[in-house]
C-alpha cells in the first residue's frame, strides 16, 4: 500500500488574508471631489495665419471678428443706437480734426503677431499714405474709442490689452450709462486713471486738449422711451 503523506497547515504568515470589509460612509463625511477635467487650450492664430484664414473665404469681412492674444473672438452686432454713436463721432472728428490725425474706422489695428483688435474708432498719426502698406501698431494710435452698447463687460476687458501694449489713450462709450470712460495713463498693464464724462459735459482727448467733444452730441442725452 501507497503510503500517505499528510501536508501540515501552512504557517499564519503564509494564509491569505481576506481584506477587512468597507466601513459604510459617515453621513457626516465629506463627499470626495472629483478632479475637473483639463480644459482644452484654444488653437491660437498668429496674424498671418489670421489674414490666410480671410483669403480662403472662411470668414469674410462682413464677419465681425477680432484677433486677442491669437483666438478669433466674434464681436457683437450693432443696432441703431452704436451706429448713431459711431457716425455721429465719425463726423466729429473729421471735421475737428482736419489733417491733424486720421480716422479710421472698425478696422484692424496690429498690437503684435498676435493681437489685432478692431476698436470702433481708432484716431491715429497722421501719415503720407494713409496706412496704406502696413496696419496701424500701438504707437500710431492716438485714442481708441470702443462704443458699447450690449458689449460693455467685452470692451472693457479689452482695456487690458490696450494697456498692456501702450496705447495712451482709451474711451467706452457707454450707451446703456449714456457715459464716456475716459482711461489714461497705462502701466502695469492697467490703466492708472479714469474718469467719467455725462451729457451736458465735454471731454477732450489728451492728445488734442484743445478739442471738446459734447457727450450729449455723440452719446446722446437719452432715448425716447427713456423719457
Amino acid at each position: 500500500m501507497a503510503a500517505t503523506t499528510t501536508l501540515a497547515p501552512p504557517p499564519a504568515t503564509e494564509r491569505a488574508k481576506s481584506p477587512p470589509a468597507e466601513k459604510p460612509p459617515s453621513p457626516d463625511s465629506p463627499i470626495p471631489r472629483r478632479p475637473r477635467p483639463a480644459r482644452p487650450e484654444p488653437y491660437k492664430f498668429d496674424f498671418h495665419q489670421y489674414r490666410e484664414i480671410f483669403k480662403a473665404g472662411i470668414l469674410t469681412k462682413d464677419d465681425r471678428v477680432e484677433l486677442i492674444d491669437g483666438v478669433i473672438i466674434a464681436m457683437s452686432g450693432t443696432g441703431p443706437e452704436h451706429n448713431a454713436t459711431l457716425n455721429s463721432s465719425n463726423r466729429f472728428w473729421v471735421i475737428r480734426l482736419g489733417e491733424k490725425a486720421i480716422v479710421q474706422i472698425q478696422s484692424s489695428v496690429l498690437l503684435d503677431e498676435m493681437n489685432a483688435p478692431q476698436p470702433d474708432v481708432a484716431i491715429l498719426k497722421p501719415r503720407a499714405d494713409f496706412y496704406r502698406y502696413r496696419l496701424p501698431g500701438a504707437d500710431d494710435i492716438l485714442l481708441a474709442v470702443e462704443v458699447a452698447d450690449t458689449s460693455v463687460r467685452n470692451d472693457r476687458r479689452k482695456l487690458a490689452l490696450y494697456a498692456r501694449f501702450g496705447v495712451p489713450e482709451v474711451w467706452i462709450a457707454n450707451i446703456p450709462a449714456r457715459t464716456i470712460e475716459a482711461y489714461t495713463d497705462p502701466s502695469g498693464g492697467e490703466y492708472t486713471t479714469r474718469r467719467t464724462f455725462r451729457p451736458g459735459q465735454t471731454v477732450s482727448p489728451a492728445a488734442f486738449p484743445d478739442v471738446a467733444l459734447p457727450v450729449a452730441d455723440v452719446i446722446g442725452a437719452a432715448a425716447p422711451s427713456e423719457g
